[in-house]
């Protein structure tokens, strides 16, 4: 691993975009656009994946089979199998051509009452199905304006992350929750500084090599405007977007943003 633009890291970045509970089979021409300029070249230094609802994960799995873009899922139940109606497997996901599930996510948090413990058991289910997991923390204003910040998210990262976590295996996504759709971003200093602490973290738990190689995403209101600063910040290793990675224009404007290291 030789130096990168923290100074002593170099990993292969992420860009992660979640459709959420968008999505019909006519827009999977959208996912086909991004994997085709992916195959021209673009972002060919970094890693690229679409996480679609349930539903298109089988078909765009197999559209793109052995192709630059990969597959994502949304979330996954703890267990393998089961008397869980409306529940997917993490095994399930897997066959269906996923090469990733996102965890933990704050609409998940909220909407379903997730706590770190839930998360926690999901992202060891990924492990167990061979997916990596994409596991999502970050505070609420509320909790910013009460000067938290770095208390919740070291706490929700120390809950969520299971022993099973390896670099290999788990990707670290912190999204501010005030800052997920409503257009607002924190400033690179504050960004700086969660990542900075997520990272003294890391290397705190799984040691030196693992925590310095586990890569960390920032999420939250990701545009192709403002993907070049926040692509930039140390410790960035690459973004979980939403809205803008459902049009392949946008998404790509925010992997050509992605520096390659």
């Amino acid at each position: 691993m030789g130096p990168g633009k923290d100074g002593n890291r170099r990993l292969r970045r992420l860009i992660a975009g979640n459709w959420k509970m968008y999505g019909r089979t006519a827009d999977l021409g959208e996912a086909l656009a991004v994997d085709e300029a992916l195959t021209a070249g673009q972002g060919a230094a970094i890693d690229v994946i679409i996480c679609p609802p349930a539903t298109l994960l089988l078909p765009l799995a197999q559209m793109l089979e052995g192709r630059a873009l990969r597959v994502g899922a949304q979330d996954c139940h703890t267990a393998p199998e089961g008397a869980h109606t409306g529940d997917i497997s993490a095994e399930m996901l897997a066959e269906a051509g996923a090469a990733a599930v996102i965890v933990g996510h704050s609409e998940r948090r909220a909407d379903h009452g997730e706590t770190d413990r839930q998360v926690r058991a999901k992202a060891e289910a990924a492990h167990r199905a061979g997916l990596m997991a994409i596991v999502c923390i970050g505070e609420t204003l509320g909790q910013r304006q009460a000067g938290q910040t770095l208390a919740v998210v070291s706490r929700q990262l120390a809950a969520s992350l299971p022993a099973t976590a390896t670099a290999a295996n788990t990707v670290v996504a912190y999204e501010p929750v005030w800052a997920i759709g409503t257009g607002l971003t924190p400033s690179a200093g504050d960004v700086a500084e969660v990542h900075a602490g997520l990272r003294s973290d890391l290397v705190g738990r799984f040691g030196a090599e693992e925590g310095t190689s586990m890569r960390l995403l920032y999420g939250g209101s990701v545009k192709p405007g403002n993907a070049a600063s926040l692509l930039a910040i140390a410790n960035v290793d690459g973004a979980l977007v939403g809205g803008a990675s459902l049009k392949a224009v946008d998404f790509l404007a925010i992997v050509a943003a992605c520096p390659a290291q």
